[in-house]
């Protein structure tokens, strides 16, 4: 009996990247790219701060990138991630409604795609924004890189 328990326990300890064959490593920007994408599928939130996305955004036109890791920090381990979120809320919706939307599809897509069990996501609301608002850009190329963000979102 001891040892169905022991067996059990182990069971519950393995990560379900590891197996006979060998094991899947997800690195931490693959989870947070994640977590961010499921972050933006919710209505009503933009990630990141106002100042990040336009500074990422014209970092993101030079290099190429995506911004879904903008607001997004993960912890990855073996068996769990933990993921810390920073967003904006629409205003109008409600602020404790949307988040607990986000945690929701960013737990169930983390634990869908990539396997592992989230063990919290922490969000911090910085700022509401209006529906339509853009951030305030104080030059033409951080006004074009706002037009693109918006059809992102």
């Amino acid at each position: 009996m001891a040892n169905e328990k022991q067996n059990a326990a182990e069971q519950q300890q393995r990560s379900p990247l590891q197996s006979e064959r060998g094991t899947t490593r997800i690195e931490d920007p693959v989870v947070a790219k994640i977590a961010g994408i499921a972050a933006q599928e919710v209505d009503g939130i933009k990630m990141g701060t106002g100042t990040s996305r336009t500074l990422g955004g014209i970092v993101d036109t030079v290099t190429g990138g995506g911004g879904q890791r903008r607001g997004v920090s993960v912890e990855v381990g073996q068996i769990e991630a933990a993921v810390d979120l920073i967003l904006e809320v629409q205003y109008g919706k409600s602020i404790p409604t949307v988040a607990e939307s986000v945690r929701s599809n960013v737990i169930r897509q983390i634990e869908n795609l990539v396997g592992l069990r989230v063990t919290e996501v922490n969000i911090v609301v910085d700022d509401i924004y209006f529906e339509g608002e853009a951030t305030q850009p104080s030059s033409e190329g951080e006004e074009s890189v706002v037009r693109d963000q918006e059809r992102v979102h």
